[in-house]
């Protein structure tokens, strides 16, 4: 399994990015989608061999001053600089942000407070390895019935590769399992030893519909959208997410639905009247 995530990224976005969109023609046989490599080379400043090396991993240490002209030329989101930096600070592995520190599976007083306000709102609190944490009694009436909740401790990637009920509760499946990816490369990825082991079961459980996007998706989650929900209680819902991530001590991302239309309102607020509750959470 490849790890050059920085190649992976840069390849990704330059794909995604129009001629049109950097003021180039985009002429009548165009086969690659987006960019060539030639015309990042071009836009960066950088010769066409070194755009190669970068994308095939044989070079994984290119100079601030590259990094800031690949970035101004792919016209990346200051979340995707931050992303981009870190994948070259961290592609000689040997250090990783956690170390060998455990997922955060307790959550703090105040994410504890601020998860009780937001009820009837379904929320949870989720840690790097997809494990629910916390979650208000909304999130439980939504998850429940789906199977999301059935594990100890219950964890969405897994339960989005392996669970066969997780292809009928998610019409789009393949978005959400390539945001679950996403999510898990965001990090060190193999890095960590408690993703890797997490990265080393899915391998063997899920088989190509993991390692696929592996070796596709690079690891920048959204931090919003929209996903339909095919719920055996409420029926098909469109709903909106949030994920905020909190301080990097606490090791845990905030993620926050809420209706994307008035028919998944009513849909939400029938769930929460049958299933009114408390703050859940996993006991250490």
């Amino acid at each position: 399994m490849s790890d050059n995530e920085l190649g992976l990224f840069l390849r990704v976005r330059r794909e995604a990015v129009t001629p049109a969109e950097v003021g180039l023609p985009a002429g009548p046989r165009r086969r690659t989608p987006g960019l060539r490599r030639s015309e990042l080379a071009t836009l960066a400043g950088v010769s066409v061999e070194y755009v190669t090396r970068l994308e095939q991993g044989r070079d994984r240490r290119p100079s601030p001053q590259v990094l800031s002209a690949l970035a101004d030329a792919l016209r990346l989101a200051p979340g995707e600089r931050v992303h981009l930096h870190r994948l070259s600070k961290g592609a000689g592995g040997g250090f990783s942000c956690m170390g060998a520190a455990p997922p955060g599976r307790t959550i703090r007083p105040g994410v504890r407070a601020l998860l009780e306000r937001l009820e009837p709102a379904p929320a949870a609190v989720v840690n790097r390895l997809g494990e629910l944490v916390a979650w208000t009694g909304g999130y439980e009436a939504l998850a429940g019935p789906l199977g999301i909740l059935d594990d100890d401790p219950p964890n969405l990637t897994r339960y989005v590769f392996t669970d066969p009920r997780a292809r009928d509760a998610y019409p789009d499946w393949a978005l959400v399992a390539d945001e679950q990816v996403a999510t898990l490369k965001q990090g060190p990825f193999r890095h960590d030893p408690h993703v890797e082991r997490l990265a080393d079961e899915l391998t063997v459980t899920a088989g190509a519909a993991f390692t696929d996007r592996v070796r596709s998706v690079p690891g920048l989650p959204r931090p919003n959208g929209v996903v339909r929900v095919a719920h055996p209680e409420a029926g098909p819902l469109r709903l909106s997410y949030e994920r905020l991530d909190l301080p990097a001590d606490d090791d845990q991302f905030l993620l926050v639905h809420l209706p994307a239309d008035e028919a998944a309102s009513r849909a939400l607020d029938r769930l929460a009247g049958r299933r009114p509750g408390a703050l859940r959470a996993v006991t250490a």
